[in-house]
């Protein structure tokens, strides 16, 4: 799956905790919709991070092999 169709799921999951919090429990759980948010938001930057980084070295082996 592409990193940006992973990172949109993320954000409506996020949004979808916070939608669900608001309308079914009248914003009673708002401490669990924080905690679940934090962590989707967690995964979204680590999953960022490790794609970050594969492009990065794959960008610098690409413009090491025109080079030589």
């Amino acid at each position: 799956m592409k990193t940006y169709t992973i990172l949109f799921a993320i954000v409506f999951l996020m949004h979808l905790v916070t939608l669900v919090n608001v309308t079914l429990f009248s914003g009673e759980w708002n401490g669990i919709a924080l905690w679940l948010s934090t962590g989707l938001f967690i995964v979204a930057v680590y999953y960022f991070g490790i794609e970050f980084r594969v492009r990065k070295r794959l960008k610098k082996e690409a413009s090491g092999k025109g080079a030589g």
